[in-house]
């Protein structure tokens, strides 16, 4: 049987200037994933509301499998602020349907199928879908040889040591970019070295296949233990980068599991996101030269 890419968290609706859009990093990976050819999932949860109803709706109508608890919390919403260069700004709503995730059999039998997964910190910040994220991780089968991407996506306030720590004991593969980096650094006292090092110093440190390190428009770094990937960002008119990361990571994964290699996985990676930035909003259509 074929077996799931999953996408774990926090799912809501963008608040942007132009209108409400779905988002939410599991959601994007997802949606991208789907658009590669491979079998994904967005696990969340959504409230008993007409913006978790027309979540639903909206997967559906993009043909994306989900597995969305309704919960008697609202569902969530992030209002998006774009600066004059494009880049988002949120405000994230608290106690929401996706801060209360719940484990159960359909979960259990979905992570047990499961053969990629990409999880953040975000959606950790309540205890419940922590554990839930967790758990689930944990569920999934050795066999299956996952690939288990914590891609850390900071968020405000949202994060503290022990939740990123906890994070990369269980992720093979982890995803920063370089502002997220610096702060991981000083949390962790890594003192006076570069983002290379940081790099090298987390493969070592946890035992992690990739470390794949954006910087925006000062290219993406690849790292495994043995190799070093760098490709510059493409230049390209940016109408906003919400959701980009996500599409890079999703790119990324499918590559992989179609058994590219990490050259093929990055030049892959770095074509869609930036395609991704030239369209407004975080779940476009990607074109069928980027579809591997």
């Amino acid at each position: 049987m074929n077996r799931f890419v999953v996408g774990i968290g926090e799912i809501l609706w963008d608040i942007l200037p132009e209108g409400k859009k779905l988002g939410g990093a599991p959601a994007n990976f997802a949606y991208h994933v789907k658009q590669f050819g491979l079998d994904s999932y967005v696990v969340s949860a959504v409230g008993l509301d007409s913006l978790g109803k027309e979540i639903m709706h909206n997967l559906d109508t993009r043909e994306v499998n989900s597995l969305l608890e309704v919960t008697p919390y609202p569902t969530g919403t992030v209002l998006v602020k774009l600066s004059s260069d494009g880049i988002p700004q949120y405000q994230i709503t608290e106690n929401v349907a996706w801060d209360h995730i719940p484990f159960n059999k359909a979960l259990e039998y979905i992570a047990k199928n499961t053969q990629a997964i990409c999880f953040g910190s975000l959606a950790q910040r309540s205890e419940e879908s922590r554990n839930t994220i967790n758990r689930f991780i944990d569920t999934i089968p050795a066999e299956n040889h996952p690939l288990i991407v914590f891609d850390v996506n900071l968020r405000q306030e949202y994060y503290d040591k022990d939740i990123l720590h906890a994070s990369l004991e269980r992720c093979n593969m982890l995803k920063i970019n370089d502002e997220e980096i610096v702060i991981l650094c000083r949390l962790f006292g890594y003192a006076d070295i570069d983002l290379e090092q940081a790099c090298r110093t987390l493969i070592k440190e946890y035992n992690l296949k990739v470390v794949i390190l954006t910087c925006g428009i000062n290219g993406s770094y690849v790292f495994t233990p043995d190799t070093t990937s760098f490709l510059p960002t493409p230049k390209v008119e940016v109408a906003d980068t919400v959701g980009a990361g996500d599409s890079f990571t999703a790119a990324f994964i499918a590559a992989m599991l179609k058994s590219k290699t990490i050259e093929q996985a990055h030049q892959l990676a770095v074509e869609t996101s930036a395609y991704v930035c030239t369209q407004s909003g975080a779940m476009p259509v990607l074109p069928d030269e980027l579809r591997c």
